[in-house]
């Protein structure tokens, strides 16, 4: 080949041109990075999504269809098709519910079997895990939307996925009248989610993950969502670890018989009562009317996962002693101090103070007394309340409403999660974590709280996810969050969290603190857990 020669001004102009030209291609190029990346192509047809610098978001991806008319209080069928390319920058709305928690949002939609998808924005040489999240809220409030999966995708680089569920009477009711053929109802939101994994098996590949590898994650509700999907024959195989977030498979769901007699109180209340008409009744009933007669925790009607013989063979809590559950690793663990949000609760809708608040009147935050302690633990706890009342004493230098937070964290959340985390490490890779950042970033709507919430139930979440809800993190708090993203996305990752494997013999139990006190802890010690141990024995 014949060289060609060309004069130094010439090849430093060439430089220039060329210079130039790639910068005058550059943003189209990029431009076209960005629609393709935006694109993905699922099984029921393409949705364009959101790219960001670092992340993806695809929203508003409807994986089962909408539960409207004869799909009321029917299994979830499947998804709709579509050609084209489907708008996938918008949530879909949240199923029906109350507002509750600030990152809660009031709805009257029965059309909301809604997930969210994102994903780092690089390309990977392998697939990703894929971590699917449940949402907390009593099964009566949340959606997946509140839960930005950026932080925990990008920092884990893994596929994020949230979920929302049928909520209240609309996922949960048990009424005999509603059954179908095969005589089951109830557990319609238990359902939701395991057509949410079964969309996430068929469709992780299109957004580069791996469906051979799926997390399921909840925290409070979610978790035990997760429990009964331990036990759910029909999600066997859909995940392959799992993270339980403040709550436990030790407690028990309902029972079929109180399953009916909460379905039987909800349809008196909503006024369908006659036998020979009752399920036309109910049918008739708006979402409106259906959440309003569900209600609040603590004042309206109790619905939630049953054990129905079908979606639900099985009590988790039974499955989880015999023996007779999916055997994945498990992450489980609880927040210091879970019971301060309970407490905050009381004082926020007035319950601690000297009148009730008048209707349609806010209410004010009243700080608990020594006395109204004292009365609550009488009330909860009857013939064993002064034993409790002596280890939990009043500290003068602390409100009575932490001394009760206290009674409540331990008997409610550390001996259950901490009796269900030894039962799991009899069978499966168990590893135990408790959140304990003091200084946990609080709610930006609702009142103060007349103390420190420290820890409270909750307080984990704005470290895993991008949330609006509450106060931004601290640059000490972003270490944390860093430092608890690689541990949920390593363990989806390998199933190893990076501490030892709780055993009976050797109970680790990992510390993530804001001040950089993170490491091992004397759990028991720290919660009074052999003194509620004997209590319910």
């Amino acid at each position: 080949m014949t060289s060609i020669s060309y004069p130094r001004w010439a090849v430093a102009m060439g430089a220039v041109v060329l210079a130039g030209s790639a910068v005058a291609v550059g943003p189209a190029a990029a431009d076209d990075d960005r629609r393709s990346a935006a694109v993905v192509r699922t099984d029921q047809g393409a949705v364009r999504g959101t790219v960001a610098a670092d992340h993806r978001t695809f929203q508003g991806i409807p994986y089962a269809s909408p539960p409207l008319g004869a799909l009321r209080w029917a299994p979830p069928q499947p998804g709709p098709r579509w050609t084209g390319v489907r708008d996938a920058t918008r949530s879909g709305a949240a199923c029906a519910q109350l507002q509750g928690l600030p990152m809660d949002t009031a709805s009257e939609s029965e059309d909301c079997l809604y997930l969210n998808v994102t994903t780092p924005r690089a390309s990977a040489r392998t697939p990703r895990p894929v971590m699917v999240w449940l949402h907390g809220g009593d099964f009566r409030f949340g959606s997946g939307d509140g839960y930005g999966g950026q932080r925990l995708a990008v920092g884990g680089d893994v596929i994020v996925v949230t979920v929302n569920y049928r909520l209240g009477a609309l996922g949960f009711l048990a009424h005999p009248a509603l059954a179908g053929r095969d005589g089951v109802t109830g557990n319609f939101g238990l359902q939701d989610q395991q057509a949410a994994l079964r969309w996430v098996r068929r469709n992780a590949p299109a957004f580069g993950g791996d469906p051979g590898n799926v997390t399921v994650f909840g925290q409070s509700a979610g978790a035990t969502s997760v429990c009964a999907h331990l036990a759910a024959p029909g999600s066997a195989g859909l995940f392959h670890r799992a993270i339980m977030q403040s709550n436990s498979c030790a407690n028990p769901v309902q029972t079929r018989a109180e399953a009916i007699v909460a379905a039987e109180e909800f349809a008196r209340r909503i006024g369908c009562t006659d036998p020979a008409v009752v399920a036309t009744c109910l049918r008739g009933r708006t979402p409106a009317r259906m959440i309003e007669t569900v209600g609040y925790p603590g004042a309206g009607v109790d619905l939630g996962p049953v054990v129905d013989g079908h979606t639900l063979p099985v009590d988790p809590a039974e499955a989880l002693t015999t023996g007779r559950l999916h055997r994945v690793p498990v992450l489980t663990g609880m927040n210091r101090d879970e019971s301060r949000l309970v407490v905050w609760g009381m004082e926020r809708l007035g319950f601690n103070c000297p009148e009730p608040p008048k209707p349609n009147q806010e209410p004010e935050s009243c700080p608990l007394t020594d006395e109204q302690y004292r009365d609550q633990v009488r009330d909860m706890f009857g013939d064993h309340a002064d034993k409790v009342l002596a280890r939990y004493p009043r500290d003068p230098a602390q409100p009575a409403s932490v001394t009760l937070s206290a009674v409540l964290t331990d008997h409610d959340y550390a001996e259950p999660v901490y009796s269900a985390a030894l039962a799991f490490a009899r069978r499966v890779p168990t590893f135990g974590y408790e959140f304990a950042d003091e200084d946990a970033p609080f709610f930006t709507e609702g009142p103060e709280p007349t103390f420190d919430t420290g820890a409270y139930h909750c307080a984990e979440l704005p470290y895993l996810f991008t949330v609006d809800y509450a106060e931004a993190l601290t640059p000490t708090q972003r270490r944390l969050s860093d430092e608890m993203v690689r541990t949920w996305s390593d363990f989806a990752r390998t199933g190893r969290a990076g501490w030892p494997r709780l055993r009976p013999d050797a109970p680790y139990v990992r510390v993530f603190a804001g001040d950089g006190g993170s490491g091992g802890t004397d759990f028991t010690a720290a919660h009074s857990y052999d003194f509620w141990l004997s209590l319910r024995r």
